[in-house]
């Protein structure tokens, strides 16, 4: 069962915000040139004492005819592979709407006009609904997972009344009072590493990274609009290391709006 922590344990009160763009990637492709075929050594003429005889002029023409098609088809035959694609994303529009709001006026708001964050979802993940029981206990806002690993996923949380963050350490242990899967992460975690960025417009945000022999987790941790937003991008460790790439691109991609 989730705990409830205090506000005022976890931060100031001095204004302050967050945010990270996203990234994309490509990859090309490149094709071999064909070989040239070798000319052959011309022979030196030679006297001969019998009557020479014309050509077949048919036959040459159907040989030369012969030729030319066996060139074309040599330098037409050439396989040239695809580029790869690139990954899909649709972009998810948070509202972090309190429990007692949970899905707008008659559940059908207009997420994205009323949006107060963003992140990218990979193409064929799924949306797991979340409970007005979750909502407020844990403050968890939404959550996307792949159906293919379910323990692969990304979600958000966010927490009311906050106008500045606390120093770092202080950030990332309270977040884990509140979930139980990132207090085990944590306490088997090889390698914790953190830092404080800003975004083009001195809105700060904190990174973490958490690294065990079970799983890896990334965090972006910010405050706006008087909340606390902190979004998790979270996977076995196995999974980790086939999909960093796209677990990167979609915790680069949180940020705030509006």
């Amino acid at each position: 069962m989730a705990t409830i922590f205090s506000p005022s344990a976890l931060f100031t009160t001095t204004t302050g915000a967050a945010a990270s763009s996203s990234s994309s990637s490509t990859t090309s492709s490149s094709t071999t040139p064909s070989k040239t075929s070798s000319l052959t050594k011309p022979h030196l003429p030679i006297r001969s004492t019998t009557k020479p005889q014309l050509p077949n002029l048919t036959t040459t023409a159907l040989t030369a005819t012969a030729l030319a098609a066996a060139t074309i088809i040599a330098t037409t035959t050439t396989i040239i592979p695809p580029a790869l694609s690139a990954e899909s994303y649709a972009t998810y529009y948070g509202t972090a709407a309190s429990a007692a709001n949970y899905g707008g006026y008659g559940g059908n708001s207009d997420k994205k006009r009323s949006a107060e964050y963003i992140y990218d979802i990979p193409e064929g993940w799924k949306e797991r609904l979340v409970s007005k029981v979750e909502k407020g206990t844990n403050g968890t806002d939404s959550e996307f997972y792949n159906p293919k690993k379910k323990t692969e996923k990304e979600y958000l949380t966010f927490l009311g009344g906050l106008r500045q963050l606390a120093p770092k350490e202080a950030v990332l242990n309270n977040l884990a009072l509140s979930d139980v899967n990132l207090q085990d992460l944590i306490a088997s975690a090889d390698s914790v590493s953190s830092e404080e960025t800003k975004d083009e417009n001195g809105q700060v945000y904190y990174v973490y990274e958490i690294d065990s022999a079970s799983a890896h987790s990334l965090i972006s941790v910010t405050c706006a609009r008087n909340k606390l937003y902190a979004h998790f991008v979270m996977a076995p460790a196995a999974e980790w290391k086939k999909d960093q790439e796209t677990l990167k691109h979609i915790h680069e991609s949180f940020k705030t709006v509006g």
